[in-house]
């Protein structure tokens, strides 16, 4: 029992150091990448004005492209994920001409059997108002952000846009990290607080 006990102890206590690792590295890489994205917007600025680049541009109303989604794993650790909106747009669409497509496959096969009956020339013409209503409302374009700062933007602000998704979806992976580390060190904590009373009783039997 005594070894089995030290070897989850020094199994969570190397997990541990290898998740203190990789935070370290999460945080040196969204170090780098914050300075790179402010580094390309001054080079932006630069070339094109200050003016030209600044929350003066914002549009009036502005909808949210990435979406964090959490979620409480075994052992209450805390996961999250980000999810950009354009990709549900994506999905949407695909879903939606599946949709359509079933559809007309069933209508077409009614119009078979009622042409034996009688003529279909309105009913070739009629469309599902479900399925229309539902094309347009699930495929609106989402307007990219760069287009406020105009139709032909230079490079550097490209390079700050992509440079702080990535900070978005790292900073995303930082925190369930956190967590994970924070429950991997209450576990060990707990085994040896476990082993201290095991092996307290021992100890007082030697000496008596």
């Amino acid at each position: 029992m005594r070894v089995d006990q030290q070897l989850r102890l020094d199994e969570q206590l190397l997990l541990f150091m290898d998740q203190l690792e990789a935070l370290e590295e999460k945080r040196h890489k969204l170090n780098s990448l914050i300075e790179e994205g402010w580094f390309s917007i001054a080079k932006a600025r630069y070339s094109m004005g200050n003016k030209q680049v600044s929350a003066l541009q914002y549009a009036s109303e502005m909808e949210p492209l990435v979406y964090v989604e959490t979620s409480v794993l075994e052992g209450g650790t805390a996961e999250l994920k980000c999810e950009r909106k354009e990709n549900k747009t994506e999905e949407l669409k695909s879903d939606t001409i599946e949709d359509i497509g079933a559809k007309e496959t069933v209508s077409g096969l009614r119009r078979r059997i009622n042409t034996i009956q009688k003529g279909v020339k309105e009913e070739e013409q009629e469309t599902d108002p479900q399925v229309k209503t539902k094309a347009e409302s699930c495929t609106p374009e989402q307007r990219d952000p760069l287009k406020w700062f105009g139709i032909l933007v230079p490079q550097n602000l490209k390079q700050a846009q992509s440079a702080f998704k990535e900070v978005i979806t790292l900073s995303a992976e930082i925190a369930s990290l956190q967590s994970a580390i924070l429950a991997t060190r209450k576990e060990m904590q707990a085994q040896m607080k476990e082993k201290q009373e095991k092996t307290q009783p021992e100890m007082k039997k030697e000496y008596l």
